[in-house]
């Protein structure tokens, strides 16, 4: 069963988190210095924040819960994309993960992805020169906004 997926970047972790735990009722299940997570059942929602250097929707994404899914996800990203990044075993936001990407053509990542276990580090292979570990590592040239070609 898939889990939709928000990551909200904030500028000040600890007013997110009093923030989201207020509007979800509910403390996060994972809090982290750079980071918080909520695994809600209703609705059925994985909602992290971390901070960046621009605050707001950082991607959007599908969890799911086996290897089969995300095969049925990337058919669907493939189906509906130009474009599709694959990436294997790569640690994020505190999880290993097989995760695809695609771009959405206002330019919003959308990630869909299988966890395979915790790691105790946020960016992991995922972090060059400090930036989010939670996007793509590389945009596919198909996906880039005719602005900014």
């Amino acid at each position: 069963m898939k889990r939709f997926h928000v990551h909200v970047s904030v500028a000040d972790i600890p007013a997110g988190i009093r923030f989201y735990e207020s509007a979800f009722g509910q403390p996060p299940s994972v809090v982290k210095p750079d980071y918080a997570k909520w695994m809600l059942d209703d609705p059925r929602l994985n909602f992290a924040i971390s901070p960046d250097r621009e605050a707001g929707v950082n991607h959007l994404g599908f969890q799911v819960e086996s290897g089969d899914e995300l095969e049925a996800m990337r058919t669907q990203l493939e189906t509906a994309d130009r474009g599709i990044v694959e990436e294997a075993g790569v640690s994020c936001c505190y999880a290993r993960s097989d995760k695809y990407w695609v771009t959405d053509p206002t330019g919003i990542a959308w990630e869909a992805f299988r966890n395979l276990g915790s790691v105790q580090i946020y960016g992991g292979n995922r972090e060059p020169q400090g930036e989010a570990c939670c996007k793509p590592t590389t945009k596919p040239a198909a996906e880039t906004p005719k602005c900014c070609a």
